[in-house]
């Protein structure tokens, strides 16, 4: 007896669901067996990550007299955890308090519970663009559409928004940013960009996603203060943070600051999706906030990342300045190279992998794939004699694309 193949019931939704060549990369290095200088997976370095004094928080916090840490946790988080963040966040511009305050799984689900609680199938959501497709991944998969808009060395330009927005004919329901050293480019949104932004999304009724990663990390510049601390606890504002660049992106924590009003749908959200954040993780980062490492611990990586774009942009004024202009951060992790010929990232990839480097194409930051010609190098993963190293290999993948093409 043959049987006829099935076809699956799949959702209408699931045709929205974007994979991430950054995540991908992960994988596709791991299968490498030679020498690779990585550029491309925005993450610490391995040596910037506490091991040794996670490791001693552990023993106690995790260790064997500490059963309740491999229980279920309370949703919106362990109280040793809210407590301790609620702690260093106090007298900055994202201090808070805990009836606006979630623990969740990493930055990635602080995102996905803004777009479930905010955006409906047909809903207009603004992305930057470039911009971290994880993010616009995620308003896809509950079915919007975007609006692309630009992104210039001051921030997402709020002209173009406005325009953007006239053309489109409706308000959009979200506008999705990374206001600080932006992933990817590396830009800062302005002070002037950052309250227009602010005054048009309540004109709009529109919910400003503010994904800020990076802003622990500046090493350069003056302080700006974050669309949390502007918005002064105004309820459009629904602010994502994590410890995954700043700690270790391994522990899966992050926090969202949000209107208390939605404290309880955020905790109801979460109870669908995983009922807790890892407690043992939650633990061990209640200890590094509680013994007071984090302040050290910044200091020396801000110190370390400034050395570490500076070798950066020297390598790339050396081997590129003749084919190529890039971005020039005061924090964060990424540099935005874009070339001033056309060289299309997407098939120098593969050429500059057999030389020994990896990055990421600029088409994997839009979903429209509109930067064919550029590239993002993350500089903090890598110490300064590999990145030279890296950016060399680098030139020699584009020669050799140009001497087949």
């Amino acid at each position: 007896m043959t049987t006829q193949p099935q076809t699956l019931p799949l959702a209408e939704r699931a045709t929205g669901l974007v994979g991430s060549v950054i995540d991908s990369s992960t994988s596709l290095l791991a299968s490498q067996t030679h020498d690779i200088v990585r550029f491309a997976m925005g993450s610490p370095a391995a040596e910037a990550i506490p091991t040794q004094v996670l490791a001693e928080i552990g023993t106690e916090a995790i260790g064997p007299t500490a059963a309740d840490a491999f229980d279920y946790a309370a949703t919106e988080g362990d109280p040793a955890l809210r407590e301790a963040l609620l702690g260093i966040l106090d007298g900055t511009g994202d201090a808070t308090t805990a009836d606006r305050l979630t623990i969740t799984s990493g930055g990635m689900q602080g995102l996905d519970l803004a777009c479930k609680l905010f955006v409906d199938p047909g809903d207009l959501v603004v992305v930057e663009s470039p911009t971290y497709t994880n993010g616009s991944a995620t308003a896809l998969s509950y079915q919007a559409e975007l609006l692309e808009i630009p992104v210039d060395h001051e921030g997402m330009s709020i002209d173009a928004l406005q325009e953007g927005v006239e053309r489109a004919g409706r308000a959009p329901k979200a506008i999705y940013t990374v206001p600080t050293f932006q992933n990817p480019s590396g830009a800062s949104m302005t002070l002037e960009r950052r309250h227009r932004l602010l005054d048009l999304a309540r004109g709009w009724g529109s919910v400003v996603i503010d994904d800020d990663p990076y802003g622990m990390l500046r090493f350069a510049g003056q302080p700006l203060p974050s669309l949390r601390e502007l918005g002064a606890g105004d309820p459009l504002v629904f602010s994502v943070r994590t410890f995954s660049k700043i700690v270790a992106p391994g522990l899966r924590v992050g926090w969202v600051d949000a209107a208390p009003e939605l404290q309880q749908l955020l905790i109801n959200a979460k109870q669908a999706m995983d009922t807790c954040t890892n407690l043992p993780a939650q633990r061990l980062v209640a200890g590094f906030l509680a013994g007071g490492h984090l302040t050290e611990h910044l200091e020396v990586q801000r110190a370390e990342y400034r050395r570490r774009k500076v070798a950066m942009q020297e390598a790339l004024t050396e081997h590129f300045g003749d084919i190529a202009h890039w971005t020039d951060p005061e924090g964060g992790f990424f540099l935005w190279v874009s070339f001033d010929r056309p060289v299309v990232t997407e098939d120098l990839f593969p050429v500059a992998l057999a030389e020994g480097v990896a990055y990421i194409p600029g088409n994997a930051f839009s979903p429209s794939q509109a930067f064919p010609h550029d590239l993002r190098l993350c500089f903090a993963s890598t110490p300064p004699d590999r990145i030279r190293e890296g950016v060399a290999r680098l030139r020699r993948a584009v020669d050799r694309l140009a001497a087949t093409t």
